[in-house]
């Protein structure tokens, strides 16, 4: 039940962020026996990096398949992803026989597996090494033609490139990058969407009978973050309305609002709104400007 709710969140969680930048499936099954990619992502504009996402943008400049893991993942998860990754390219082969093309490579998909940690002797183990050239530390790539890397999570930078990534981790380290949500300016367009995400995992573990540790603590951490992003949306489109008011008011009395003007408009929204009316009704240009620059001095 538990790896359930923190799957289901991480699939709607990456299906939130690339769904405007192309088709995304969760979950996308591929034929053999039944099995099922957690996210399947094709960008509409294959090879560029989605703008506002960092990191997450850059792996999702090509198709590809995420599979996130809440725990560490095993070798035998792996060895699963790897095995989905391979029917799915025989798909892409199948269908590039039936129209008699071949396949170019760099158009096939690439397997992103996102897991929190994972054992020195497990990456050894599957080949995997870092590219410090070009990628973050916490990044790990498999042989090239298996075009699969593996994203340990609490290795990864704590900067703004990662953010997105590390909202999927645990403990510490994900209650770090919900704290550096929090911190991010109000119109992120982001921003509303993954904490209602986030808000609905906390109604969800709420709800469950035997709740773990690390869950209580998520919960904590999650509770109050809602309430004060709504207070502080509401307060913002406070201030917004105060100044189209504003602005309003000084075309209508004044037919135009020229440099001197614009700027008391912020000065004129920190106002009570009585004085501010009364204000700007009953005093000329003149002495408005007036009123400020002998505030200031």
């Amino acid at each position: 039940m538990t790896r359930f709710i923190h799957d289901e969140f991480a699939k709607d969680f990456l299906e939130e962020l690339l769904s405007p930048y192309g088709e995304i499936k969760t979950p996308r099954r591929v034929s053999a026996e039944v099995r099922e990619i957690d996210v399947w992502f094709a960008p509409s504009q294959i090879g560029v990096a989605i703008p506002n996402l960092g990191l997450l943008g850059r792996l999702a400049a090509k198709p590809a398949l995420f599979e996130p893991f809440r725990n560490a993942a095993t070798p035998n998860d792996i060895c699963n992803c790897l095995l989905k990754l391979l029917i799915l390219r025989g798909e892409f082969q199948r269908e590039a026989n039936r129209k008699k093309q071949s396949i170019i490579e760099e158009e096939l998909p690439y397997l992103w597996i996102l897991s929190p940690t994972l054992s020195k002797p497990i990456l050894e183990g599957f080949g995997a090494k870092i590219k410090p050239k070009t990628w973050e530390g916490g990044i790990y790539f498999l042989a090239d033609y298996l075009r699969t890397g593996i994203i340990v999570l609490h290795q990864l930078p704590e900067t703004r490139e990662t953010l997105w990534l590390r909202l999927l981790s645990k403990g510490k380290f994900q209650e770090k990058a919900i704290e550096e949500l929090q911190q991010l300016e109000l119109t992120n367009p982001l921003k509303s969407n993954i904490l209602q995400l986030l808000t609905n995992l906390q109604a969800k573990l709420e709800a469950k009978q035997n709740i773990e540790e690390e869950e209580r603590d998520l919960i904590m951490k999650l509770s109050p973050l809602y309430i004060k992003w709504r207070e502080e949306a509401i307060n913002e489109g406070i201030q917004q309305e105060r100044r189209i008011m504003i602005e309003n008011m000084l075309l209508t009395r004044f037919g135009a609002i020229d440099i001197a003007l614009s700027e008391i408009i912020e000065p004129l929204t920190k106002m009570p709104p009585r004085d501010a009316i009364q204000l700007l009704m009953q005093s000329s240009k003149e002495e408005i400007l007036a009123h400020f620059q002998s505030n200031q001095s």
